[in-house]
């Protein structure tokens, strides 16, 4: 009779083995014919009963060899445990478990979960799908229990996980309240600018402005655009009837006063001067055409006010130039002048900010970032996530007011969420499709760091560097990295669980959950509005310790326009040889010597033009462009390697105080011609310091910004697991230290619209073809339904008291 047993045998480490054996013979026979692993693990009293628990259920009992005999005294390896008794002549013979990962059965060794008693693991899956978990912890909860299976059916599940957010009805009172208190003033500020352009629009017409009768116009919930600055319009703008030239007013305002901002285009010329020349050799001389890499719409065309008449842009604009431009609205009129009024009435004289009700923070909750002589924020708030109470949100609160970065610790954990592994990305990309688009995701585009330019690779060739490292034929680092994969907006139908699951562990969900977070002005847009691409998106990238120089793995210095939140879920880190290093060095001296020579030949061809004055970069100046990297790590402000070792962080982060953007961008523009960009060309054109985002900040530069202007951002490595917190308004650049697997997700706070409507205003001044112009997050827009959801809310709360 065949008889399948649950046995265990005590190893050398004094843990135990279980098996589910199969043998043929009496209960005296120890011979078995094939077995399973259950798993391994130390042995607990709860533990026996799971085990005792699921085998009574499928017919078993206990064996009378042994039963659960695990004294320290034996040091025999005799296998003792429980065994079934099941004959297969009765029919209830325990049937081989089937792998839940890989569906196989044929395994030899299969941890059965004693948390559910029904799923089971093979050894190899767990070896290679989950290498953060060892057989005991999937035997003490397999990851279908934990809720981060990753085989290809859980993957492509939605289970709708998502954490519902319940408040109380108090707790939905001040959130309304803060809403009204902290947008307010933004709405008046809408208001007064709109009641202006109606007053214009009543002296045109002859009426009084509260007699005008404004056409509405025709919108179906899609955005709609400034032709000129390319701002979004949230309601009255001026539009030709003619060609349907759509105008802002802050452009109509600046047309009046004769203020009106360039916007023409301007090519950035890049050459590709070949894989010589990228790596420091010398190349043909070809000049630059300066004149025609600068601006191209060099007209003589002017757009002016026949006093408060407006007429349609000149054809040279993209308008007609024929008819006057007519007044219009989207929202019904006079609505958002109610709103306004029941938010005024709405709005708590007694509402007091959570950053009045603070502790003091202990040291654990601290982490020095800068070195700033004076300054009360060297160091950020860095909490961990497992101890984040009522009283931590109002630290958060105190520091996010002040326009400080935040760090959160143990965000991310790999036992208890899902996996970003590369084999688990290679396996995504590699058989999902994007239904919608038809598209295979067999081949992505990452971006040469070196370079600047895209390039084609498999995903297993990707993440085999992400891995294992990719160099160059002279043994440079290669970098690559996955920008914004999936495409816009595709991260919940190719990954959904994967979406689910970071939009759960995000800290303060109040503020950053995309779907129902209460103080998140994103999420008060109303289902008849197209809504802007918040994330989540996932960044991934090679990175080594080592600053190259040129070619590093970066994110470069950019502002974003509202707030944002990076968790960094996976890390790698690439070890480079004792070869390689010898020859990164004599190319970083190659490097150098090409930097002298060009810097050297920009100082002779402007040292004569007053215009070029600022540039002249003497020969000692030349010469610092790169630093002894000794000296360069104990610059102040910056970890030494006593503290750097204390643990290992995976990206470094430098992120500048709002106030210090002048003195930021003045540094750049200085220094602009020390910079490389596009195919490792020197700078040429400067359209904004920032949002241009060609710059990255060396240690050598950081050095110098604070020598010449007193400027030093906060810098900081972060760890696996952590969430960094970015300020709308904070210029930052981030290199990776390992290679990363990051995913950050984009929220607007009430507290940092100042911010976002100061951005929207520096994006519409910026050439027509530049890559920030477009204004995606439509803030005014935001600032309107938030206030109206928050009155409405008030509102009900009152009526059901």
């Amino acid at each position: 009779m065949a008889v399948w047993s649950f046995k265990r045998k005590r190893q050398s480490s004094g843990r135990i083995r279980v098996r589910l054996e199969e043998y043929e013979g009496d209960d005296d026979d120890e011979s078995c014919s094939h077995g399973e692993e259950l798993g391994s693990w130390t042995w607990t009293t709860k533990k026996k009963r799971r085990i005792r628990s699921r085998l009574s259920d499928n017919g078993g009992c206990w064996s009378d060899r042994g039963g659960f005999d695990c004294s320290n005294d034996r040091s025999d390896d005799s296998v003792k445990g429980f065994s079934g008794g099941i004959g297969k002549d009765d029919e209830r013979c325990v049937s081989r478990p089937r792998c839940h990962q890989c569906s196989k059965k044929e395994r030899e060794s299969v941890v059965r979960c004693c948390n559910c008693g029904e799923m089971a693991y093979c050894s190899k899956c767990i070896k290679r799908w989950y290498p953060c978990m060892t057989e005991e912890d999937v035997a003490e909860a397999c990851p279908f229990c934990r809720g981060n299976c990753n085989c290809n059916t859980c993957l492509s599940t939605v289970y709708s996980k998502v954490s519902p957010m319940n408040f109380s009805n108090s707790q939905r009172k001040q959130h309304a309240q803060f809403l009204i208190h902290s947008l307010v003033p933004f709405l008046r500020r809408i208001n007064r600018e709109q009641i202006n352009e109606m007053e214009i629009e009543g002296r045109i017409k002859g009426i009084s402005h509260r007699d005008l009768k404004l056409k509405e116009a025709p919108y179906s919930g899609e955005r709609i655009y400034c032709n000129y600055c390319k701002t979004s319009i949230a309601d009255l703008h001026r539009t030709c009837s003619n060609c349907s030239y759509e105008l802002c007013l802050s452009c109509c305002r600046e047309i009046r006063e004769g203020k009106l901002v360039r916007v023409d285009k301007v090519v950035f010329h890049y050459p590709n001067r070949g894989y010589d020349y990228i790596h420091g050799g010398d190349h043909p001389a070809e000049p630059c055409d300066m004149e025609n890499s600068v601006d191209q719409l060099k007209r003589s065309v002017s757009w002016k006010a026949n006093g408060d008449i407006i007429p349609c842009a000149p054809k040279e604009m993209g308008g007609c130039g024929q008819k006057m431009l007519e007044l219009k609205r989207i929202l019904p009129q006079n609505w958002l002048i109610s709103l306004q009024k029941k938010a005024e009435s709405a709005r708590s004289s007694e509402f007091t900010k959570v950053s009045d009700r603070v502790m003091d923070l202990g040291s654990e909750m601290k982490r020095k970032a800068a070195s700033r002589e004076d300054s009360s924020d060297n160091f950020l708030y860095c909490p961990s996530s497992r101890d984040i109470k009522e009283y931590e949100k109002a630290h958060f609160n105190m520091h996010w007011s002040n326009g400080e970065p935040v760090i959160v610790r143990n965000v991310y954990n790999q036992k208890s969420s899902l996996s970003w592994e590369p084999k688990v990305m290679v396996r995504a990309l590699c058989e999902n499709m994007n239904l919608q688009t038809s598209s295979n995701q067999s081949e992505v585009q990452a971006i040469d760091c070196l370079a600047g330019c895209e390039v084609k690779v498999t995903p297993e060739e990707f993440f085999e560097g992400y891995v294992e490292g990719r160099q160059f034929a002279n043994l440079w680092p290669e970098m690559l990295k996955l920008k914004d994969w999936p495409p816009s907006a595709a991260l919940e139908d190719i990954l959904p669980r994967h979406s689910e699951d970071t939009i759960n562990i995000l800290p303060f969900q109040e503020y950053t959950n995309p779907k129902c977070g209460p103080l998140n002005l994103a999420v008060k847009l109303p289902e008849s509005v197209m809504k802007p691409d918040m994330g989540p998106k996932t960044y991934i990238a090679y990175g080594i310790a080592e600053e190259l120089g040129r070619g590093d793995s970066v994110t470069k210095l950019h502002c974003d326009i509202s707030d944002a939140v990076n968790i960094l879920v996976h890390a790698a880190e690439v070890k480079i040889t004792k070869e390689q290093h010898s020859q990164i060095e004599k190319l970083k001296k190659q490097h150098q010597v090409q930097d002298k020579r060009e810097l050297s030949n920009i100082t002779s061809k402007y040292q004569d033009d007053e215009k070029h004055s600022k540039l002249s970069l003497n020969s000692e100046r030349v010469g610092k462009v790169y630093e002894d990297p000794e000296e360069v790590t104990t610059f102040p402000g910056f970890a030494s390697d006593e503290e750097a070792n204390n643990e290992t962080g995976c990206a470094l982060w430098d992120i500048f105080r709002r106030q210090d953007v002048p003195k930021l961008t003045a540094y750049l523009r200085k220094h602009s011609k020390e910079f490389r960009h596009t195919y490792c060309c020197p700078v040429n054109k400067v359209a904004h310091p920032i949002h241009d985002q060609s710059f990255y900040l060396t240690m050598e530069h950081k050095r110098k910004l604070k020598e010449e202007f007193g400027v030093e951002p906060w810098t900081f490595e972060q760890k696996l697991g952590e969430a960094v917190f970015i300020p709308a308004g904070c210029p930052h650049q981030v290199r990776n230290l390992k290679s990363c697997t990051k995913v950050a997700l984009d929220f607007v706070s009430p507290h940092n619209i100042e911010q976002c409507l100061q951005l929207t205003n520096e994006f519409r001044r910026l050439p027509k073809n530049h890559r920030a112009r477009e204004d995606k997050l439509e803030i005014k827009k935001m600032i309107i339904h938030a206030v109206n959801h928050a009155v409405k809310e008030l509102e009900e709360l009152t009526a059901s008291c």
